[in-house]
């Protein structure tokens, strides 16, 4: 198992029929062989597991990827103490595959991974 950064980029929606590398999310994980994330690994060390938004027009959110009680999910700290939860999907992460985020909204959205990349 080993620290991995992700690259997810926003797959064809009805909005984005071309889908938009322009509005991505950046990980910082332990994955497993299969791709899951370590739940062990997060927990010993979990200012490593992060996450960065970037999205056009906006300014980037930094945050951490916790476990909830529903799975996965992204938590930005905001200047008024709120918290903006991302859920991910239980699933592996390996490119070329499809993840849905929901956001806080509720809207789920698909984002394909587009890079895997260990770091030793």
């Amino acid at each position: 198992m080993m620290w991995t950064n992700i690259r997810l980029e926003l797959a064809f929606s009805s909005q984005f029929p071309q889908g938009s590398p322009h509005r991505c999310y950046l990980l910082h994980l332990p994955l497993e062989a299969g791709g899951l994330i370590n739940e062990e690994m997060v927990r010993a060390t979990p200012k490593r597991a992060t996450v960065r938004r970037f999205w056009p027009c906006q300014p980037d959110l930094r945050g951490y990827v916790i476990k909830t009680t529903k799975g996965w999910a992204f938590a930005y700290s905001r200047e008024d103490g709120d918290e903006a939860v991302f859920h991910l999907d239980t699933h592996p992460i390996r490119i070329g595959d499809c993840l849905k985020l929901t956001e806080p909204d509720g809207e789920r959205l698909p984002f394909t991974v587009t890079n895997v990349e260990s770091l030793n």
